[in-house]
């Protein structure tokens, strides 16, 4: 690192202004961090000392906002979104906190003086390992809408010590390590154990009658943890508001038995510690096993209960009457993994704080809200009533009185229907018993949304429909967005430079500005400027994949990218049986003349899902026959990026030509990667499925690849028998391509490797890949054939990113403000925070 010269010295003490966002003072605040903060300096500096440095030096720069805004929060007793999620893929926070503060620039060049390289302590930065996939995508992306949109909003969840998995792949398998990525520490995070809360566990209830002669229940518990939030400030994009990401870690109300100790029994002194700290431990354990279940179940209550105690410290901190909770705060249930919120909300109105039942029920519908996730019925949780008893006995009493209550209320709206009855009920009583938690979000909430139109449509007309029967106005679409921020301004600031340089900037903000691209489609000297950046973006991932994977592809080959958790239903072994039907043509013909193509996969499968993991396998397995046959040549390339995550994200979507969105129609919820990339201006070969409806709509049919069955056909093949047998027989390509992996030409002769994957295809192929197939083969020659046009390709391109307005995170969130949240922005002023901090008042305790 070099040495700082003594006149900047001299001016960096002289400036006064301790987070003045200035190069000379940042640049001084950066030495402070690394001298008082990490204790180093920089002969013995570390990468992550660096690092650190920044990020502290950075997060001085949000307290003031963050601060301030709290602080106008508490005055005015804001209405307030509360958003309970499982997940929250926040990705790095430096990059984006230098983007919405506005000081990308002045930082960069501040290390850079200081003989540093911003892209490398970016890259330093552990990605908090917080979320799987497009759940906690959206999460994060709601959180910086709300942040940008001045909505006052707290992020509940839970603080995992270890993330998901990091994803490694040995012989072409996935092989999970433990995601340590809080190991080197948190920057970004103030613990506030001042706001501990404990949850109850296991045990029993003890009926009694109180003063008043009221019947009431105790809970007396087996178990009691204590949850510690950690509070991480969420920063709005060229504003002064940072609302709050309140995750909880668990800890037991007494860490160390002394007494235990002292007898010797080592192990059984910090027995409590132990088992209290596993809630926090790990993302989503596998439940495969009873153990799995209980943990998942006991998860999924702390995080709830920490989150709406502290909401009712909240509400009293805040002077506001109990009884109008859900006057100050609105609670959104991401999916059904906090819909345990429903009779925890009711425990704590009724036996914590003596309400009646009326009212306490009243105040939980009028509070709650449900964001359905998933068409997937194995998705829509539910857990065993003995786990359910074992677990939490007192919310199970609570339970069966909504569910009495409830279908009294669907008697009397449909006398005599007992099936209706059977079908409804909060209990499945079809052979062992089952609590559903689907039912229970919607029976205890105001509102129920899809996350885009299809999906919408198909809850009211398959998933949820005696639900939506019965409570048609509780039903509503919110299609989901993505934020600009991230997914273009930090990750792609060539193209964003490029736009802004035509349009202004205020399409980081108002995405629907975007549409003023379409003056300068036809404008050849914007389109060559459009393309060369393509291509630059393309060079770059040229030349991570070769440093990551030792493969050298062809950058003006169609960069065909499919990057998602894998599933059968996303269909990722669909990409593969295109892959080999072209590779069969080569084999077959070795100087056809094939449009040259990248294919690149990306994505985790699920520790348990063994399915999932075998088609990981065959794409590497493809990829290593492929890449190495000479007959192909540099024609066809097969890419496995290791490791999804947010910064994988932000280098694979910018460069991606084709974007793969073929997931079986009806299955696909909404899709946000879908969103991503074509905001990026890649194309999309896709179903009609998910938001892939809408994203069609908006850009036209002219400008996408469609294919394949739709919903209400997949239904009708269905109902009438599928063979799929019957397709491998009458189509000539699709039955090589099954043939040539049943030799093992993909195994080294191994016939039994695949054969799982191949039998489910043959006998079963529930995701229905043979009935799609030709229309996917015969999509992809004609996006083969496109991309050789290159003028119009660059169209269809700029077309897409210029009519992506609609899908943006922020119009999301001013759609749930406006029909589901009630909620208004609070603008704050920086002024009011200076004011504050000269009027303090003298502490009281």
């Amino acid at each position: 690192m070099q040495t700082v010269p003594n006149h900047q010295v001299e001016n960096l003490q002289i400036e006064d202004d301790r987070t003045g966002l200035s190069v000379e003072c940042l640049k001084r605040a950066f030495l402070d961090n690394l001298f008082y903060v990490q204790g180093k300096f920089p002969k013995i500096a570390t990468k992550n000392d660096y690092y650190m440095a920044l990020a502290y030096t950075v997060r001085d720069r949000l307290l003031q906002r963050w601060i301030n805004t709290a602080v106008i929060y508490t005055e005015r007793a804001s209405r307030t979104v509360s958003y309970l999620s499982a997940e929250f893929l926040m990705g790095p926070h430096l990059g984006n906190n230098l983007v919405n503060l506005g000081i990308y620039d002045q930082v960069k060049q501040a290390v850079s003086e200081l003989g540093l390289d911003l892209e490398d302590l970016l890259e330093q930065e552990e990605e908090p390992g917080l979320g799987n996939g497009g759940l906690g995508r959206l999460a994060a992306c709601y959180l910086d809408s709300m942040a940008t949109l001045e909505i006052p909003s707290l992020g509940y969840g839970i603080r995992y010590e270890f993330g998901i998995f990091d994803q490694d792949i040995r012989d072409g398998w996935q092989v999970e390590i433990t995601d340590k990525w809080l190991h080197c520490g948190n920057p970004w995070e103030i613990a506030r154990p001042e706001w501990e809360v404990y949850v109850k566990l296991g045990g029993h209830t003890e009926a009694y009658t109180d003063e008043h002669g009221r019947y009431r229940v105790r809970w007396i518990p087996y178990q009691v943890v204590k949850g510690v939030p950690h509070d991480t400030p969420i920063l709005g994009y060229k504003t002064n508001t940072a609302n709050t990401l309140r995750l909880w870690t668990a800890e037991a109300p007494e860490s160390f038995d002394f007494g235990a100790f002292n007898s010797g029994d080592y192990l059984g002194a910090v027995q409590a510690k132990m088992v209290s700290e596993n809630l926090s431990k790990v993302l989503y354990p596998n439940d495969d096993s009873s153990q799995g279940k209980r943990l998942r179940l006991a998860q999924q209550i702390f995080f709830v209960s920490c989150s709406l105690q502290d909401m009712i410290r909240i509400v009293f901190r805040q002077n506001v009457p109990l009884e109008k909770f859900h006057e100050k705060f609105v609670v959104q249930l991401n999916d059904t993994h906090p819909a345990i919120a429903v009779a925890e909300l009711m425990r704590l109105l009724i036996d914590e704080h003596d309400m009646g039942w009326d009212q306490a029920w009243s105040i939980t519908q009028k509070s709650l809200a449900y964001t359905n996730h998933t068409l997937l019925p194995e998705a829509l949780e539910r857990w065993p009533i003995s786990l359910f008893r074992s677990l939490l006995p007192r919310h199970l009493e609570i339970i069966y009185e909504i569910n009495y209550h409830f279908l009294e209320e669907v008697k009397a709206k449909f006398p005599g229907d007992s099936d209706r009855l059977r079908r409804m009920s909060l209990i499945d009583e079809s052979g062992e018993k089952y609590v559903r938690m689907a039912h229970l979000a919607c029976v205890g909430s105001h509102s129920i949304n899809g996350v885009a139109a299809l999906h919408t449509k198909l809850l009211q007309q398959d998933v949820l429909r005696d639900f939506y029967q019965m409570y048609p106005e509780k039903f509503n679409n919110k299609t989901n967005g993505v934020t600009p921020r991230r997914f273009m301004v930090l990750s792609n600031p060539r193209l964003t430079n490029l736009i802004s340089s035509k349009i202004g900037d205020s399409w980081i903000k108002h995405l629907k500005d975007l549409k003023k691209l379409e003056a300068f489609v036809d404008d050849p000297e914007f389109c060559h400027q459009w393309r060369s950046i393509k291509s630059a973006i393309k060079h770059d991932l040229v030349a991570y994949i070769q440093k990551q994977n030792g493969i050298s592809v062809n950058p003006d080959s169609i960069f065909d990218i499919q990057a998602k958790r894998f599933h059968e239903y996303k269909r990722q072994h669909l990409n593969a049986l295109h892959i080999i039907t072209l590779y069969n043509r080569i084999k077959a013909n070795p100087d056809i003349d094939i449009t040259p193509r990248t294919f690149i996969f990306g994505g985790k499968a699920a520790p348990g899902y063994y399915m999932a993991k075998l088609i990981i396998k065959l794409l590497n397995s493809i990829a290593d026959v492929v890449n190495n046959d000479p007959d192909v040549r540099d024609r066809l390339k097969v890419v496995f990026l290791k490791d999804y995550s947010v910064k994988f994200a932000q280098r694979v979507y910018p460069a991606a030509d084709l974007s793969e969105q073929i997931s079986m129609a009806g299955k696909e919820a909404s899709g946000t990667g879908n969103m991503k990339f074509a905001l990026n201006g890649a194309l999309t070969i896709g179903t009609l499925d998910g938001a892939n409806v809408e994203i069609r709509d908006e850009v036209g049919a002219e400008n996408f690849f469609i294919f394949g069955l739709t919903a209400p056909e997949v239904y009708a093949l269905k109902a009438r028998g599928y063979r799929p047998l019957d397709y491998y027989h009458s189509n000539r390509e699709l039955k090589a391509v099954i043939d040539r992996i049943a030799s093992g030409h993909f195994s080294h002769g191994d016939t039994q490797l695949f054969k799982p994957l191949l039998d489910s295809l043959l006998h079963r192929d529930e995701y229905l890949l043979f009935a799609d197939y030709q229309a996917y083969i015969d999509c992809q020659d004609n996006v083969s054939q496109v991309y050789r046009d290159r003028d119009r390709w660059t169209r269809m391109s700029i077309l897409n990113v210029a009519r992506m307005g609609k899908f943006s995170s922020d119009r999301s969130i001013r759609d749930y403000c406006q029909d589901i949240w009630n909620i208004q922005s609070v603008p704050i002023e920086l002024g009011e925070c200076i004011q504050a901090k000269e009027n303090m008042r003298p502490i009281t305790m």
